[in-house]
């Protein structure tokens, strides 16, 4: 048996830094290097763009995805690499941010 893909998800235009499956709602987020991080259906449809904050995005300091997690309950926490942290609902609402100073892994 051949393992076929389920699904290709398209609509990153730089390699992908990070990734998270949420098999409850069905949804898989991935972030890329130098754009917004994208929430996909399973079946590979686009649902929304999650926008970092308008006051720290800019070609000077270009908000980088480097960890991502989902909810069930429809959540998602996105570490940037310039410390900050952005809840998002899966609807694409900015949520909540933090910043810290801390290295995150």
């Amino acid at each position: 048996d051949f393992a076929t893909p389920r699904a290709i998800l398209t609509g990153h235009d730089y390699e992908i830094t990070c990734a998270a499956i949420c098999a409850e709602l069905g949804l898989v987020i991935s972030g890329s290097k130098e754009g917004p991080c994208l929430i996909h259906s399973m079946n590979g449809d686009l649902l929304r763009t999650l926008e970092g904050p308008e006051r720290l995005q800019g070609p000077e300091n270009c908000l980088r995805p480097k960890l991502i997690q989902a909810s069930r309950e429809g959540h998602c926490v996105i570490y940037y690499e310039n410390g900050l942290f952005c809840v998002f609902s899966v609807n694409g609402r900015l949520q909540a941010t933090m910043e810290t100073d801390d290295k995150i892994r």
